[in-house]
């Protein structure tokens, strides 16, 4: 795929993430209300199990389950949980990237660790989209392997949440 291709792309992919955000308004909690501030003190945030009831492993597909379960907003949560490693499971671990292009090859090398490998067991780890900013998560273990082949990587843009 082209550079052009890739672009368009990723602004179909932040277009359809806005209509998303657009389309599902919450219209009964606040009608009336016409404060259009995130800081409302009737704002909710929600707090999503990153994979859902699949957790954080290799195989899975984050970046079809982040397609499907959004819209975020800011100060939602995201629960990274994992394996502890053992003897039967690998370890994982969840990096923040710092651009597109190091999420499109998952190049490691300038990103930060905010989940280390025995971060994810029990009720694992939060991490608050606190800025309206993508954020691009990846596994880190194995060199990038679980990021290039295990499909261990997700990004997310949180939407603004509009009060009316």
């Amino acid at each position: 795929m082209g550079v052009k291709c890739e672009g368009a792309f990723v602004l179909i992919v932040i277009a359809s993430m806005f209509a998303a955000g657009a389309a599902n308004k919450e219209w009964s909690s606040v009608a009336g209300n016409w404060n259009h501030s995130h800081s409302h003190p009737n704002a909710t945030s929600n707090r999503f199990i990153v994979g859902g009831s699949e957790n954080w492993h290799f195989g899975f597909n984050y970046t079809k389950w982040a397609i499907n379960t959004a819209p975020f907003f800011l100060n939602d949560t995201l629960v990274f949980k994992y394996d502890p490693p053992n003897d039967t499971t690998f370890p994982h671990s969840v990096y923040l990237l710092p651009d597109f292009w190091s999420f499109k090859n998952c190049d490691l090398r300038r990103a930060r660790k905010i989940g280390e490998v025995s971060a994810g067991g029990g009720d694992g780890f939060e991490f608050v989209l606190k800025r309206w900013q993508p954020y691009y998560f990846a596994c880190g273990e194995h060199g990038g392997a679980h990021c290039k082949d295990g499909l261990m990587k997700f990004a997310v843009w949180p939407l603004i949440r509009w009060f009316y």
